[in-house]
């Protein structure tokens, strides 16, 4: 009774999120401006100009030590315990799955894979470049360090630069890489570099880094953003590729020649006609492939004129029924169900399941 009502409420909001039929032609796709080049040759100039200090244990190797003396953990005790919490920010596991779900919505809504392939893309390139460095240059983190006044170096470490640091600034920061809006993506880069400048210092203040790991860990991390523009085609292909994959899937289905189990699972994926659909080369959608056509058309046909419960009995009109999937029915969006039985159909008619419903659900007695 309780599950009814829930489905029932869930219902008119479930039809408002299908009323989206197509990608939205107003998202562009960010370029490889000039303004961004002379952005990305100073952030490596700066980069190496860390890494140059720390292995000439500079002025810089100085300053960490002199913060690792300091202690900051021990002189703020009282922010301890909130701080570990915040920390979480930059950890690579709960941030992506946060992102990544958040990204899923948004390529559901939008009919379009290119967040989840950026947010895919993005975290390979961190992994690639800060565990390279991290393993070539092997620095020991401050609660680790043996030698005074040493920059740790080539000692088996994993610690420069920063990954949480790293992590946060390419977590968060791809949020508004791929924002639709200009309010929007400035607000969201605004949030990220907090959260990225939060998620460094909590690092520095409880001894797990030194300043040094944390300033090449933001560079690191803005590398990558800047960078993702000369990845764009990329997506673009491994977009266009699964949108293939699934009209091959699609037709190797309406011929019979996937198995029984498999076919089961895939036909609700499949059956989705052109509601996803790959980008043009301006940014909007394309049209669905016409091998989709032989699908859609009887569900089509089905939804505008349906057959009266009544008048309808098992087996009586084959043409409703899509000829290339006996099992299980083809799957339709909630704002075109409707509610008569579908043409041979094993299931009683509505109604009959209706009063049959109620009157489980209403007993005659009071208890």
């Amino acid at each position: 009774m309780r599950t009814d009502q829930l489905l029932t409420r869930l219902e008119p909001v479930f039809a408002r999120l299908d009323r989206e039929p197509e990608r939205p032609a107003h998202l562009q796709t960010p370029r490889m401006s000039r303004h961004r080049v002379v952005l990305l040759a100073s952030t490596l100039a700066f980069y190496l100009a860390i890494v140059v200090a720390v292995l000439m244990t500079s002025w810089l190797v100085r300053l960490d030590w002199q913060i690792m003396f300091f202690r900051p953990y021990e002189q703020w005790p009282q922010l301890h315990a909130f701080l570990d919490y915040l920390v979480v920010l930059g950890q690579r596991g709960p941030t992506a799955v946060m992102v990544a779900a958040w990204l899923g919505w948004r390529s559901w809504r939008q009919h379009t894979l290119r967040p989840l392939i950026t947010l895919g893309v993005a975290l390979l390139l961190l992994n690639i470049t800060v565990g390279a460095v991290k393993l070539g240059l092997g620095r020991l983190g401050p609660h680790y360090a043996t030698r005074i006044g040493s920059a740790e170096l080539f000692a088996g470490g994993d610690i420069f630069p920063s990954g949480h640091t790293a992590n946060a600034v390419v977590t968060w920061g791809i949020l508004a890489y791929l924002a639709s809006t200009t309010v929007t993506r400035r607000v969201l880069s605004i949030v990220s570099a907090v959260v990225s400048l939060s998620v460094g210092a909590t690092t520095v203040y409880l001894g797990t880094h030194w300043v040094s790991d944390v300033l090449l860990g933001w560079t690191a991390g803005l590398l990558i953003m800047l960078a993702l523009p000369w990845f764009e085609p990329l997506i673009a292909r491994a977009e266009a590729w699964v949108f293939e994959l699934r009209e091959l899937l699609r037709r190797r289905l309406e011929e019979g020649r996937i198995p029984e189990p498999v076919a089961a699972a895939l036909t609700p994926l499949l059956s989705a006609g052109g509601k996803w659909q790959p980008r043009r080369a301006g940014g909007s959608g394309a049209p669905a492939a016409p091998v989709a056509a032989p699908v859609a058309a009887p569900v089509v046909a089905q939804v505008a004129a349906p057959a009266p419960a009544a008048a309808a009995p098992a087996g009586h009109s084959p043409a409703l029924r899509p000829a290339t999937h006996a099992s299980p029915r083809p799957h339709l969006i909630r704002s075109e169900r409707t509610p008569v039985t579908p043409a041979g159909s094993r299931r009683p008619a509505h109604t009959e399941r209706t009063g049959s419903r109620g009157a489980a659900a209403r007993p005659a007695t009071g208890g």
